[in-house]
């Protein structure tokens, strides 16, 4: 069984769309209908977004700590013990492309981590598309890590201890242990993913807050977004 992983806090605007993409993957021809467990951790949500998940036929748990790191965590302990083999995990402002979970396991690698393309660059305007475009490698080899686009097996999940609970950057301490403990990690441009570039982010320094600081230069244009 294969079990996705979606953190939310009042994301009543954009997880109908992230659902929807994660159900037409989980029923590509290439996984040969192996199950799939979709689970929204709703991380002290008081809009709708408990109602549009259950809709989805999503299984839900509450978290209520608004800390991403933790709420990856708890849906990801979910999936493991209902059985899942490989945990895929993305955002709720995200489309998966109806290939993802199979082109993460395609890589055929403890761990991938896959590429970012984004919706619509709104306030940010022209020059921070043409800045993301620049400096961001969306090829095969890159060294980006997304929590938006991440697949990581069991067994390589539970050898490092799972996410830990911090409110950003939490993909990349998993990344760089699973790296500490020898994984094989795949850097795929394959697994595809649309995200956004919202300026109301959740997560105080994940891709949102770091374009944020890109626009008020308190990150040189010239240095490139980190990865």
């Amino acid at each position: 069984m294969i079990g996705i992983v979606v953190p939310a806090h009042d994301e009543e605007e954009h997880i109908a769309a992230c659902l929807q993409s994660l159900l037409i993957a989980a029923r590509c021809p290439r996984l040969e209908d192996e199950a799939v467990l979709l689970v929204v951790a709703l991380d002290a949500c008081t809009d709708a977004t408990p109602c549009i998940a259950r809709q989805f036929g999503a299984v839900t748990l509450s978290v209520n700590a608004r800390n991403v790191g933790l709420a990856r965590a708890e849906g990801a302990e979910l999936a493991l013990a209902a059985g899942a083999r490989w945990l895929a995990f993305t955002d709720a402002d995200t489309v998966v492309a109806p290939d993802w979970i199979a082109d993460q396991l395609a890589q055929q690698s403890d761990a991938v981590c896959g590429t970012i393309e984004i919706a619509d660059w709104g306030g940010y305007g022209q020059s921070m598309r043409r800045h993301f475009d620049a400096t961001y490698t969306d090829a095969d080899g890159h060294a980006h890590i997304h929590g938006a686009n991440l697949g990581v097996s069991a067994e390589a999940y539970r050898r490092v201890g799972g996410f830990q609970s911090l409110a950003s950057s939490e993909d990349v301490a998993l990344v760089n242990a699973l790296r500490d403990h020898g994984a094989s990690i795949a850097w795929s441009a394959a697994p595809r993913v649309v995200t956004s570039a919202r300026p109301g982010y959740r997560a105080p320094g994940g891709f949102g807050a770091t374009l944020e600081r890109v626009a008020s230069g308190l990150i040189p244009m010239h240095r490139g977004l980190p990865a």
